[in-house]
Formats: C-alpha cells, sequence, structure tokens
C-alpha cells in the first residue's frame, strides 16, 4: 500500500495530477489533497474523480499506469 496525493492546482494540461508519496514531483504540501492508502493508482484516480476532480490524471512520473495523454 502506499499514500496517493492530489494536485489540487490544475497542470499545464489542464488536470489534476495523482501522485503517489515519494514523488519527486509532489505539489507542495499547501497544493495537495490526500486521496488515501491503495495499492495502485487506479482506485488512487477514481478516489480523485470522487472527490470532484473529474480531469484527475496519473503523474507520468509515479503513477505512469494510470497518465492519460502526453
Amino acid at each position: 500500500m502506499a499514500q496517493y496525493w492530489v494536485n489540487k492546482s490544475v497542470g499545464t494540461t489542464a488536470d489534476h495530477e495523482v501522485h503517489k508519496e515519494g514523488c519527486a514531483w509532489m505539489p507542495a504540501a499547501q497544493n495537495r489533497g490526500y486521496l488515501g492508502d491503495f495499492a495502485t493508482c487506479q482506485p488512487a484516480v477514481a478516489e480523485a474523480k470522487r472527490q470532484g476532480y473529474a480531469k484527475a490524471n496519473g503523474c507520468i512520473h509515479c503513477a505512469a499506469a494510470c497518465h492519460v495523454g502526453s
């Protein structure tokens, strides 16, 4: 299990990236929301969407399996 976080601010692609704890691209503490502990990124992205981040997307660096786009 790993802790996952969502970036509360939109990125350059207008989405909210979901990061795994320890990611070098983790947003600053004031810009992230805790999603929970998950075995994979898929339920973490689903939780971000459930929390209202409709364009949640996995970080290409730490949640590549859930990254959609370029």
